[in-house]
């Protein structure tokens, strides 16, 4: 039996954020054993050279330093070795980035991804691991626990207990890398769905009603598993969530999820009903727990298997990020942890961010899935004005397909069908879906002209008319005109200036010269703030013409200006009364009873 590979985590320096990380590679390339960090991790497309945190690195082997030559950015070569001696690397890593997708540590907690902390064994990626979290031995760590969805490494000296120090295992580099750690002080509450074990880990000061939280949880993970079928796709599940006074953000894993996560967004004793805040973290959590299916197991053929060295480019996001985005809501009103009227509210803010941006018309939701490297992850001042959303608008075209598909077949086919399908044919296999898959997946539920139009809605610009898909389901969707005429820009949310976030191409403001950084100074003659602009413009009529006066820099810039229509502020659902009987029936497929 091969030796397994051993990597060593110790929590070194709280205070300096620093980890000392080893791996042990029992059989090394005699030749020179090639090692790297991943470059990204999967699930968020950017590159993020995880390999700058590594801070310091040497190698030993029969006792010996080794030498290491750097072959690229995250890559190293170690000096020949003798044969059948083990090959030993130690890192000091920099752990300083709160967010899902590297690697914090102080004296509160550590949390770690494995892209962030594991090298890779270049022609050791099958063979198996395991990973040893030593237990810190300084003041205040006493009550520390571990929290992981990777296995202990049962029947090996040294192994952990459930939350507990010492070594855990996985079978290959791929499940290595996509088991997040978090080690602290931290909250724990536990429930069952379906069958599987389930875990909630709270880090941070919070004042959570976990009961609360823990029998939501369980009704919106049991529907999803009893929508793609039973049995779920993972033995044990973890929710790992970090709690701060401002953060949102969630990433996927096989059995886990990395949620970060306003405080006062998680429920507290005595709560009423599901106020906005709590059904945007339990939102969150239901689109993680989505992605157990969809993108974890469902991939795309560019991502099976994954290069982590370099950008994998797929024009499927739409279907892996907007879909997911559609049923993580959907999920809230079927398993009746929130009524319809929550639920319409959610959507039309969904609707309201797509019809906002103006970029909707000028990137497809292909372009938006295959740029998302190097415009979705990086964007602008210009993003609004170039590019779409595949999260949002891709959600608005898995409601288009979901609506036509019901209301064309009577309720009998439905975009869960489509789902179904993507399951047992690509998720169970493993087997990635080609670019041209979806359409394919969905021409057999609905038709080749329902593939047709779902393609057309991909790859071109056009506003969907949801208006008139959602009218058989007895649902009316109306906009809701701004107060005020419009200039045409946002405003940075920072201070009391007005500066300009963003100018809208082909607004007012676009029209008169003005770019985003200007600082609004007056309009005739009066002084603007920030949280006066709105007043002054509501007193105003579209098509009245105003001096404005604005610093580019240091320069005092002075433009006229051509007031324009109301822009629209939101977009709102509203079921009618009387509905007919088909109608009613369509809806209560759709959203459930």
């Amino acid at each position: 039996m091969t030796e397994a590979i051993l990597y060593r985590v110790e929590l070194f320096d709280p205070a300096g954020h620093l980890l000392r990380v080893s791996c042990r590679i029992p059989q090394p390339d005699a030749d020179g054993q090639v090692v790297s960090l991943p470059a990204w991790i999967p699930g968020s497309y950017m590159i993020r050279d995880f390999a700058r945190n590594i801070v310091g690195m040497r190698a030993v082997s029969d006792g010996k330093a080794v030498a290491l030559s750097r072959l690229d950015k995250h890559t190293w070569r170690s000096a020949p070795l003798r044969a059948g001696a083990a090959l030993e690397i130690h890192c000091e890593i920099y752990a300083w980035d709160l967010s899902v997708r590297a690697a914090h540590f102080d004296q509160n907690h550590c949390f770690f991804n494995g892209t962030s902390v594991f090298l890779r064994p270049h022609g050791r990626e099958e063979e198996p691991s395991l990973v040893e979290i030593v237990a810190p031995d300084w003041a205040g760590a006493e009550a520390w626990r571990v929290a992981t969805a990777m296995r202990e490494a049962r029947g090996v000296p040294g192994a952990a207990k459930r939350h507990g120090f010492g070594l855990y295992q996985a079978s290959d580099y791929d499940e290595l890398i996509d088991h997040p750690f978090e080690v602290g002080d931290f909250t724990l509450g536990r429930f069952k769905a379906a069958g599987v074990a389930h875990e909630v880990v709270i880090t941070g000061r919070h004042d959570c009603d976990m009961s609360r939280l823990c029998e939501d949880l369980t009704r919106i993970c049991e529907w999803q598993v009893a929508m793609f079928g039973r049995p779920a796709p993972m033995s044990r599940y973890l929710f790992l969530a970090t709690v701060v006074g401002d953060g949102y953000g969630g990433l996927e894993h096989r059995a886990s999820t990395a949620l970060l996560a306003c405080r006062k967004d998680l429920p507290h004793a005595g709560m009423q009903g599901c106020p906005d805040d709590y059904r945007r973290f339990l939102g969150l959590c239901s689109h993680e727990y989505f992605h157990s299916w969809n993108v974890k197991r469902i991939k795309p053929a560019a991502f099976t298997p994954y290069d982590l060295s370099q950008e994998q480019h797929t024009t499927l996001l739409w279907a892996f990020e907007g879909f997911t985005s559609y049923y993580d809501d959907l999920a809230l009103v079927r398993s009746g942890v929130i009524g319809r009227e929550d639920y319409f509210g959610a959507l039309g803010k969904t609707i309201t961010s797509v019809m906002r941006g103006p970029g909707r018309l000028r990137q497809s939701l292909a372009e938006s899935s295959f740029d998302a490297w190097t415009k979705y992850y990086r964007q602008d001042e210009n993003a609004a004005n170039a590019i779409v959303s595949y999260y949002t608008k891709g959600s608005l075209v898995a409601l288009a397909l979901d609506l036509q598909l019901r209301a064309g077949s009577g309720g009998e086919r439905s975009l869960d069908d489509v789902m179904r399908l993507l399951w047992a044919r690509h998720g169970q296999g493993g087997e990635g879906v080609s670019e041209t898959g979806v359409f394919a997946i969905v021409a057999e539920v609905g038709g080749t002209t329902m593939a047709r139009w779902l393609r057309k809605a991909v790859e071109g610009t056009d506003d969907l008319p949801l208006a008139r898909w959602l009218k058989p389901f007895g649902v009316d969707l109306e906009a809701e005109l701004a107060d005020a005429p419009s200039l045409g820009v946002t405003l940075s949310g920072k201070g009391r200036e007005a500066r300009l976030a963003s100018v809208i191409h082909g607004g007012p403001a676009h029209r008169a010269g003005l770019s985003a950084g200007d600082v609004l100074m007056a309009v005739d003659g009066l002084r603007v703030l920030r949280g006066t602009l709105d007043g002054l413009l509501a007193r105003r009529a579209p098509g009245d013409r105003l001096t404005v006066h604005a610093f580019r820099r240091d320069e005092l810039m002075c433009v006229e200006l051509t007031l324009g229509k109301p822009a629209p502020k939101g977009w709102r659902l509203t079921a009618r009364p009387r509905a007919t009987a088909v109608s009613k029936r369509l809806l209560k497929g759709w959203l459930g009873a």
